[in-house]
């Protein structure tokens, strides 16, 4: 038994340096018009059995933009990045060096008070080795870049350091096939 995930990064609510732990931004124009851009190949995912996305408003809009639908999911929002929340990571290194540096080198380390990246990334494999796995299912969620990084680090089973080291752009999309401890990736074909 399988079923087919496909994560799609929200779209931007803001420019890059501006983008905030746990960001509660909606999307802006840039963002709005990049969903209608790539719209036609995102849409016919909006096929899928079951539509979920992150709690946040960008993930939502996007979602709904593109016609999904989505049902909320709590498991899929970004980590929780407790007291650093609404900061961006150089007022979070400006403000605590040490402690940023320990938790951008340390798996375990929650300085913040909020979520290691070790949790984090357990915590969104835990939820699609809970997807129902029958043959030929298919799910779609729109999520923040960093659950689908989460996603990635979790089913190659590489070490959780290697999250730092995957690029996941605004509307990019990682699909996985497989179920409960046995994920693939799928990679596109050439059209």
């Amino acid at each position: 038994m399988h079923v087919r995930v496909s994560l799609v990064a929200a779209a931007r609510g803001c420019p890059l340096l501006a983008e905030r732990f746990d960001d509660d931004r909606p999307l802006d124009a840039t963002g709005r018009l990049a969903v209608e851009s790539a719209a036609r190949g995102l849409v016919p995912l909006g096929a899928a059995d079951l539509r979920y996305c992150s709690p946040t408003p960008r993930c939502r809009a996007t979602g709904e933009a593109l016609g999904y639908a989505p049902l909320v999911q709590p498991a899929l929002r970004a980590c929780d990045m407790g007291r650093w929340r609404g900061l961006t990571l150089a007022e979070a290194a400006a403000h605590e060096p040490d402690a940023v540096d320990a938790w951008l080198t340390d798996p375990e380390a929650a300085p913040h008070g909020g979520e290691s990246l070790r949790a984090f990334i357990s915590r969104v494999g835990g939820w699609l080795d809970t997807r129902p796995a029958d043959d030929g299912s298919a799910i779609v969620a729109v999520t923040e870049p960093a659950v689908v990084r989460a996603a990635l680090v979790f089913v190659l089973k590489a070490p959780p350091l290697t999250y730092w080291n995957v690029d996941v752009r605004p509307l990019s999309t990682l699909t996985l096939t497989g179920g409960p401890g046995r994920w693939y990736l799928s990679l596109p074909t050439a059209s």
